[in-house]
């Protein structure tokens, strides 16, 4: 018994457990300090971002596309549009692996290299958790393949955007521009949360020059997602502010009959509603149909377009440059009558030839094989059948300080103001615009050139309608205006300088010598006369495409049909009270009576019946 108690010793038993348990007590108590604070922390002290922090795990922000303001003709139709369009668009932070969604979704539907490129350039300009297209426009076959296969295409999904249509394809289409996806240049200079919901901007036309009008303000919504990133509910939604409604001048007739009449040709045609400066019809032939760049052009489409020898997208209204020929007589007559350089009683002798004191060389009417124009040419008959012979004579005695001044007044060698981007200036020659681009003195020979809108003279369609419609008003000088109200409020009329100051009896010579251009048995727009139930006022021209020797004779049967001379026409009506006044040129047309004139009286017609129906209907009782 001795024995085993010496084995056994209770107290310090005891006294061992006692601190065992001690030291466990006070080890769970730690502990459980040490969760109590952890619970503490995670539940109160950093409550809020833990919150934050899951809720963006289920709740996003997007936002919400405004829709872009519609465009309407004076008549009110609809020629800017928006239509509803599905894209594929992916969300990569929600993608298990990236390029292996992009493979499946390339099994499943049409996805060619360029849209897989174009979405890896737009994943660089994107926000985290913002939606990125792979595709657009997809078929209802196709998001019906995607909503089948969407259990395993984590990260992809199908949205439904607005999307810009033109109905009318190429009718309006370099007045109107066109809308497209928003490239590399543009995403630097763009603020990003006014276009975070879209991903097209305006590239050209009005669609460019009002895009802070047609874009809108975005909205934003809250929306609670599951587990695969798909929506399941709207939390929270502030909407978008649609975009400006724009009304314009144009009027879809009148484009129309233009166009048609430009069929097969090349050239441009404005015209101007001469009381308030706006533009009734502007046309660019041949043109293109709009919708090809809405959602990306393909390469094929563009290198037709860019590549045809017609130029379809270059804008002849506003950038083509021609010599304005013949149809700057009338502006030039007013001059010469208006500071007593000839008067309606002077007149010439013309025999085909004009010769200058010192210089060898004459220069030529374009009747000289016919002997001139003959005896007793006075300013009408020289406005009427184009005498040159008597303009080469006005314009020495009138001296280039005076023509360009007043051609300047008319519209000429500066911009007008119009409200589409990229207009050309042309050029309205003067001693310093010489010395400067050239670096030479002006010459009498530079004058007499001039005289005739050759030489350095260049003009865009445009500009000859502006002047067309000044010398219509009898000098009202206003800015040519494509947008007559924005959300049915009037834009105000734009008159740019005072009128231009020339006696009232010089307007009326003038005014009737043009209207016999076309109502005169000798006129060189007479051919248009015929069955026309009112009168126009008109000037014809003719402009060289390629140089001619002075000793050679213009002969179109040796040279290539591109190289033949344009043909122009300016023309206002009613002759005796303007309504409407029209610039145009057609490339290659050779003679402006015949190649010109009749596209401008297509487009008058067209304006005075429908005026005269406009008249009739707001005449009929209700």
């Amino acid at each position: 018994m001795k024995d085993g108690a010496a084995f056994s010793d209770p107290a310090r038993e005891r006294t061992m457990f006692a601190r065992r348990l001690l030291l466990t007590t006070v080890g769970t108590l730690l502990l459980t300090a040490i969760l109590i604070a952890r619970y503490f922390d995670l539940q109160i002290s950093r409550y809020e971002d833990f919150a934050t922090q899951s809720n963006n795990n289920r709740v996003l922000v997007r936002p919400v596309a405004p829709s872009r303001g519609l465009i309407y003709d004076r008549n009110r139709k609809l020629i800017a549009d928006n239509r509803p369009s599905y894209n594929l668009t992916i969300v990569p932070e929600r993608s298990e692996d990236l390029e292996k969604l992009i493979a499946d979704l390339s099994d499943i539907i049409s996805i060619s290299e360029r849209d897989i490129e174009r979405f890896r350039k737009r994943l660089k300009q994107r926000r985290p958790f913002e939606q990125t297209s792979l595709r657009f426009n997809l078929s209802e076959e196709e998001r019906a393949v995607l909503a089948v296969n969407g259990h395993r295409l984590l990260g992809a999904e199908t949205s439904a955007r607005l999307k810009r249509f033109y109905p009318d394809g190429e009718l309006f289409a370099h007045v109107l521009g066109y809308v497209g996806r928003i490239n590399e240049r543009e995403i630097k200079t763009l603020e990003a949360i006014k276009y975070s919901g879209t991903d097209s901007i305006g590239k050209i036309g009005l669609e460019k020059f009002y895009e802070q009008q047609l874009l809108g303000e975005v909205g934003s919504e809250q929306v609670e997602t599951n587990a695969l990133g798909r929506v399941t509910r709207v939390l929270d939604k502030t909407g978008a502010v649609s975009g400006d409604n724009l009304t314009l001048y144009l009027d879809s007739n009148l484009q129309r009959a233009g166009l048609d009449a430009f069929k097969g040709k090349r050239g441009a045609l404005v015209a101007i509603e001469i009381e308030t400066g706006g533009v009734l019809a502007m046309i660019s032939a041949p043109s293109y149909d709009s919708n090809l760049f809405v959602s990306g052009i393909s390469q094929k489409n563009y290198d037709s377009l860019l590549y045809s020898q017609d130029r379809p997208l270059f804008d002849r209204a506003i950038r083509g440059q021609y010599p304005p020929g013949s149809t700057i007589k009338p502006m030039f007559g007013l001059i010469g009558l208006e500071h007593n350089v000839v008067t309606p009683s002077y007149k010439i002798n013309d025999n085909g030839y004009f010769y200058f004191k010192g210089i060898e060389r004459p220069w030529r009417d374009h009747n000289f094989a016919r002997g001139g124009h003959g005896d007793g040419v006075d300013l009408a008959k020289a406005i009427i059948e184009s005498c040159n012979i008597y303009f080469y004579g006005l314009g020495v005695k009138t001296g280039i300080d005076l023509l360009s001044d007043y051609g300047g007044q008319f519209g000429l060698g500066a911009t007008t103001g119009i409200d589409l981007p990229g207009e050309k200036r042309g050029i309205m020659p003067s001693r310093a615009w010489k010395k400067a681009s050239r670096g030479q003195s002006w010459f009498n020979g530079d004058t007499i050139n001039t005289s005739i809108g050759q030489g350095f003279m260049l003009a865009t369609p445009l500009q000859l309608a502006v002047m067309s419609a000044r010398i219509a008003s009898r000098g009202k000088v206003l800015s040519p205006q494509l947008v007559k109200a924005i959300n049915g409020e009037q834009v105000p009329v734009i008159q740019v300088e005072q009128d231009i100051n020339i006696s009232d009896k010089h307007w009326d010579y003038v005014h009737s010598a043009m209207k016999d251009v076309v109502h005169s048995s000798h006129g060189t727009a007479r051919s248009i006369n015929k069955g026309l139930t009112y009168k126009i006022a008109g000037k014809t021209g003719t402009a060289q495409a390629i140089s001619i020797d002075a000793e050679d004779k213009y002969d179109s049967t040796k040279i290539a049909e591109r190289q033949w001379d344009h043909a122009l026409f300016i023309a206002f009506a009613p002759a005796d009270d303007p309504k409407i006044a029209i610039g145009l040129i057609v490339e290659n047309g050779e003679h402006g009576g015949s190649a010109a004139a009749p596209i401008a009286r297509s487009v008058m017609d067209a304006y005075m019946l429908s005026n005269s129906s406009t008249a009739l209907a707001e005449n009929e009782e209700p």
